[in-house]
């Protein structure tokens, strides 16, 4: 049978394709030098050694092996499974209900953690998303610097209908990717090998992506087109008002075939995120059957944020031999950002009748606390990143000895204007509430209290800094005598940057073993003599992974730029297997890994919904370790689907947040901040020692569910759920050792019900079927159960100096229909 999809690859040219809808495929290679093509289905390969004359032309057929039927969407990826990056499948994004709509979805086959359904951004193993590391086509990409909120964010920079292949690490990576602490996410843009496109709408917006080949083969370009607006998903919200945000980005990537060995490509990117937002009001239910509050505020004001971001980037390739490549990349990444806001509310915050035999059973009986609070902010951020890279690599023998080597300079001019303050006014009390400028007081009495603003931010700073990096890694692979498989790969990287004079070098390795174990399958009727290999890769990896500083860790809680800050270190340790096996008659793939991470000279910070909130100064140590498991197969055959379970513990350590309690002759706590007459007669010193991390989340379960209709199989169903354990938080005054509280868990549940349109593999001549090859329409629940998930949470105090944390809420249950058509 016709196998679509089929990855084709050619070594050592990095040419991709992939087979249509009827198994056929055309690439275009380079003549009078020696290829491997490399074809990959579902963890099968078939590779070949291939030599072509100028103008010569070559049918090659082959089979593929397959020990079980492949459906329509199938969906498992493919990839080189003793390497620390796994493969992952693009396609999938379309078929993921999810309110997100980016290749981030994708991630849900990898241990990645999300604590928000509106926000890009995801935590690896303990990791802040400002340790991930995201690469398009071997460039590095960046997010906007000012976001504070998910629904400020808008598309993030990879579009998924053109992307061709993921490869993602949770830890252990080479030498050959940058200076985090957590995770790579390394995309390619998909070469286009003959006329494509994909068109898809739903409520919340739509795209086009367009690609062709011209005739003579050389010219080829692959570009997307996104427009959303995230408007009907806001208005679930707690807080209504007049949500107004338009996002949209152009990308395009251009690849010419010069004459001889020499090919240039260019990739492109245009993006503008438009937030506008007028609040009206809030009402918000919180407490148990026991203390039962409502929080209700009435806003004036508006917020207005826009970040606009441009990307370009031009890379020659050259290959002097048959197994080497040369590589020339220069790229300019620019981003201007705009965020303002004048926010002011009236809160009242009112205790609820209880009695459930009470016929005002729900309504407000009392109150608690009322007051005000005006948000301001005039910031202005410019930042532009331009980068020069030479890459380089050579097969020494075609077989089992790769050697890999970069060099980069780097640099980086920002230019950040800050203008931030907020006043809290409590039934008439500005609060916090300090003492008096004057030093009056009166006998155990607070003193006269003056206005003082709150989370004041007052800086202008202007940075110009140059980094030059390094790196060099070879792989070994060999086999023993008995058929057993290793591989090694041993890297070295360094990076130096003039601002603060440092040097830091990153020492990296993996190793795979693949053993021979045989296992007869007796049970087997049907080949009962016939003795198979268990199909079991163990693989280890490890090594010191530096973070240098990029501007929002530098920049601390006052707006000032630290310029002692020093680079963030991280030392890794992971093991797992990757096995893959046969269960009902179909095959399932099982990885399993555990995990150390060691830190030293962290940058504390803390979290307003998706904005961190840096400290600037190297004052942590911490840990993180945990398991994750993974497992997908067709647990209903024909389709593909995925399970993640991960446990995960991380904690860190503050060097300088010891504090004391004082108290006077009578033992009565002098509380912060007051004034007494009495004398301090007694104190007492507290070292907190290790705290939860901020992405301390202990247990994840990820799901992604496929199945169909038995008689009509046309009619399908993905369900998407995802359960995660509550994160760390406390008071927002920046003393870490309180954040020690755990929100609620997150759990969410999203259901789509999809219609095939039009079937690739089967043949239809009406007039549609000529000019798309496969439509889709789904309608898609959001939030099916309705569940008040927890992003953070407003802090609200009453005359009294009590605190009640509120929770802030994210978006609850949403119906979309989503159109999805290929031609």
């Amino acid at each position: 049978m016709p196998v679509p999809g089929v990855n084709i690859f050619i070594a050592p040219d990095d040419i991709r394709g992939n087979t249509k809808d009827n198994g056929d495929y055309r690439i275009i290679v380079p003549a009078n030098k020696r290829i491997k093509i490399v074809f990959s289905f579902l963890g099968n390969t078939k590779s070949f050694d291939l030599l072509f004359s100028e103008g010569e032309e070559r049918e090659l057929n082959t089979n593929i092996s397959l020990d079980f039927e492949v459906g329509t969407a199938t969906v498992e990826g493919t990839g080189d499974r003793q390497k620390p990056m796994r493969s992952l499948d693009p396609r999938i994004a379309n078929y993921i209900p999810s309110p997100r709509g980016g290749i981030e979805d994708v991630l849900i086959q990898a241990p990645v953690n999300f604590t928000s359904e509106l926000s890009s951004s995801y935590s690896v193993r303990g990791g802040s998303f400002d340790e991930n590391l995201v690469y398009v086509n071997d460039i590095q990409v960046y997010r906007p610097f000012l976001i504070r909120a998910g629904q400020q964010e808008g598309l993030s920079f990879p579009n998924p209908d053109m992307v061709d292949n993921i490869e993602f690490s949770a830890g252990g990576f080479e030498a050959k990717y940058g200076d985090r602490m957590s995770s790579v996410l390394d995309l390619k843009y998909r070469k286009p090998q003959d006329f494509r496109g994909a068109i898809s709408g739903s409520l919340l917006g739509g795209s086009l992506q367009l690609e062709d080949l011209s005739k003579n083969g050389k010219f080829s370009h692959n570009s997307g087109f996104r427009y959303r607006n995230n408007s009907y998903v806001l208005g679930s919200l707690d807080v209504q008002g007049d949500y107004n945000p338009s996002y949209m980005d152009f990308q395009t990537y251009l690849s010419y075939q010069a004459k001889g060995n020499l090919s240039f490509h260019f990739l492109g990117n245009y993006a503008r995120n438009r937030y506008n937002f007028i609040p009206q009001t809030r009402e918000t239910n919180i407490g148990t059957i026991n203390e039962a509050l409502r929080l209700t505020i009435f806003f004036d004001g508006q917020e207005v944020s826009q970040f606009e971001t441009g990307f370009g980037a031009v890379s020659m390739n050259y290959q002097p031999t048959e197994l080497s490549m040369l590589k020339l990349i220069v790229s300019t990444f620019q981003t201007y950002e705009q965020e303002n806001f004048d926010i002011q509310g009236q809160y009242f915050l009112d205790e609820l009748e209880q009695d459930l035999g009470n016929d005002d059973f729900g309504d407000v009986v009392s109150n608690r606390g009322v007051g005000s609070f005006l948000e301001h902010a005039r910031n202005d951020l410019e930042a532009r990143v331009t980068s020069i890279t030479h890459k380089g690599y050579n097969d020494f023998d075609a077989s089992n000895h790769y050697m890999q080597w970069g060099l980069t300079f780097q640099n980086e001019a920002i230019t950040d204007r800050l203008s931030e303050w907020t006043l809290v006014d409590s039934a008439g009390y500005a609060s916090p509430r300090p003492a008096d400028s004057l030093g009056y007081t009166n006998p155990g009495l607070q003193s006269f209290r003056n206005l003082e603003l709150q989370d004041v931010i007052k800086a202008q700073n202007e940075l110009q800094s140059n980094r030059v990096m390094a790196y060099v890694q070879d792989s070994y692979d060999w086999e023993s005598e008995g058929g057993a498989k290793y591989t090694a790969n041993l890297g070295i990287r360094g990076q130096y940057w003039d601002f603060n004079n440092e040097t830091v070098i990153s020492p990296r390795a993996n190793f795979s073993y693949t053993p021979v174990w045989n296992v007869n399958k007796k049970a087997k009727k049907s080949r009962p003599d016939t003795t198979f290999q268990r199909d079991i890769v163990f693989t280890a990896a490890g090594g010191y992974y530096y973070q240098p500083p990029f501007y929002r860790e530098m920049r601390g809680l006052d707006g000032t730029v630290n310029q002692d800050i020093r680079a963030q270190q991280s030392i890794h340790a992971v093991v797992g297997a990757d096995y893959i096996f046969n269960a009902w008659g179909r095959p399932f793939k099982l990885v399993a890994e555990a995990y150390y991470k060691d830190y030293q000279r962290l940058i504390p910070y803390e979290i307003e919904n998706v904005r961190l909130r840096y400290f600037a100064e190297n004052s942590a140590v911490g840990y993180a370790y945990g398991t994750d498991v993974m497992v997908n197969g067709e647990f209903i055959k024909g389709v593909q689907s995925w399970f993640r379970a991960s446990y995960l513990k991380t904690e860190e350590n503050l060097l300088n947040d010891e504090y004391y309690e004082y108290y006077n002759a009578e033992g009565e706590r002098i509380i912060p901040g007051y004034t007494f007459d009495q004398n301090i007669a007694d104190s007492t010193r507290f070292v907190p020692g290790y705290i939860p991390r901020p992405t301390d989340q202990r247990f994840t379960f990820a799901m992604f569910f496929q199945d169909e209709m038995p008689r009509w199989p046309d009619f399908k169903v993905q369900i998407r759920l995802y359960y995660g354990t509550g994160l760390p938080y406390g008071p927002p005054d920046f003393e870490r050792y309180k954040d020690i509280l755990r929100t609620t868990s997150y759990r969410r549940v999203d259901v789509g019900f999809s219609k095939v349109l039009i079937d690739p593999n089967k043949e239809n001549n009406r007039k549609i079927h000529k000019l798309f090859k496969e439509a889709m329409l789904s309608v898609e629940v959001f939030n099916l159960l309705g569940i008040n998930n927890t992003i953070n949470h407003t802090w609200i105090e009453d005359v009294n100096g009590n605190n009640y944390a509120i929770p802030n809420f994210l978006t609850g249950r949403r119906i979309n229909v989503k159109l999805f058509a290929k031609f």
